[in-house]
């Protein structure tokens, strides 16, 4: 069988190829062989890897798989063969995941529920865990707070909101293009209903618009009580790609008295200034790494308890994500490419 795998230069160029693979024969004694009906794709994050100290010459590429169990290990109380699961497999998997079968942990999956399309599943799951680790986890979300969502429209983004609003937290989002702006401005609750998620698109885009005093306008001059942000600019002389990216500081100035500041940029630097500032506000800050929960299996049942979670909002409507359509595995290389680029502005997955 094929599977798709990463190939990285002396150069630092980076190369997808799909190449020949098999699955082990003799299942462990917590083990499950799957058959893969669809994989979603994501960036492979080699300084991750590196960090860790797993060396692999070929990454594995696909993780998030969707599927149904064809034979388990004596010592699986989880699954049986026939169910259909979803799942994360782990950064050390020797298997790609848009291999036709692979075998992995039974703690690595949890059930798909029977409404849930295996596109919806596999394209869902990661997103999902990210913004239940931001709200739930790292934010500690409650009832009537303030949630500012960066980048809103990207695929974490729109689930974000989502959890945010179904928790009755007023939700504010950045829109870095018209298009975002009128895909956030769309969202519903549900099909019938004429209000919006959002209590305002922020149109970083436009010029005219600022940031800081959207926030504060729309808080009564208060703040946030939460920011999840999508990259954060450090200097004035960032690339012209971070220029859609908020300055730490406008965040920091927009941060209510006893906020949260999620951030997903890992080299994020506070100068004392800066976190004078923070404690002046008796703020806080957390790095949002969602790998965290398979690289360390302190929180196991915390970890599953959440894709569960993830699967049952997605099967009851509180989670309807944007999601393009679904691509066959000869396109698989083209797409990754675009994934690993970050060229693609909705979640991708392949079907099997």
């Amino acid at each position: 069988m094929k599977g798709l795998y990463c190939q990285k230069g002396d150069q630092g160029d980076v190369k997808f190829v799909i190449q020949e693979t098999n699955a082990p024969n003799k299942l462990g004694s917590h083990q499950v062989k799957v058959q893969v009906k669809c994989c979603a794709l994501s960036p492979v994050d080699f300084k991750l890897y590196e960090d860790l100290k797993i060396e692999i010459e070929n990454v594995p590429v696909g993780r998030e798989i969707a599927g149904v169990v064809l034979q388990v290990g004596p010592k699986v109380t989880f699954f049986q063969p026939d169910d259909e699961v979803v799942g994360i497999l782990p950064l050390d998997a020797e298997q790609s995941g848009l291999c036709s079968v692979v075998v992995t942990d039974e703690y690595n999956l949890v059930q798909k529920p029977e409404k849930v399309s295996w596109f919806e599943a596999a394209a869902v799951i990661k997103d999902g865990l990210r913004a239940f680790t931001a709200l739930h986890t790292l934010a500690r979300m409650a009832a009537g707070q303030t949630v500012l969502v960066l980048d809103g429209a990207a695929p974490f983004g729109v689930l974000a909101i989502q959890l945010a609003q179904y928790h009755g937290v007023k939700v504010l989002a950045t829109a870095s293009s018209p298009e975002d702006q009128k895909l956030l401005e769309e969202l519903r609750p549900s099909v019938d209903v004429q209000e919006s998620f959002l209590a305002r698109v922020i149109r970083v885009w436009d010029s005219k618009q600022d940031l800081v005093d959207s926030c504060l306008e729309e808080t009564g001059g208060l703040g946030v009580d939460i920011i999840i942000d999508s990259g954060v600019r450090l200097s004035e002389e960032d690339p012209e790609a971070q220029r859609y990216y908020p300055h730490k500081h406008d965040l920091l100035t927009l941060l209510s008295v006893g906020g949260h500041w999620v951030t997903t940029e890992q080299h994020l630097q506070l100068d004392p200034p800066d976190s004078h500032i923070l404690f002046l506000k008796a703020a806080s800050l957390s790095f949002l790494n969602d790998e965290v929960w398979t690289t360390s299996r302190a929180k196991q049942g915390r970890y599953l308890h959440i894709l569960k979670d993830v699967m049952d909002k997605l099967c009851t409507g509180t989670f309807r994500p944007q999601l393009g359509d679904p691509v066959p595995l000869y396109e698989a290389t083209v797409s990754m490419e675009m994934v690993q680029r970050k060229q693609a502005r909705k979640r991708i997955a392949v079907k099997l």
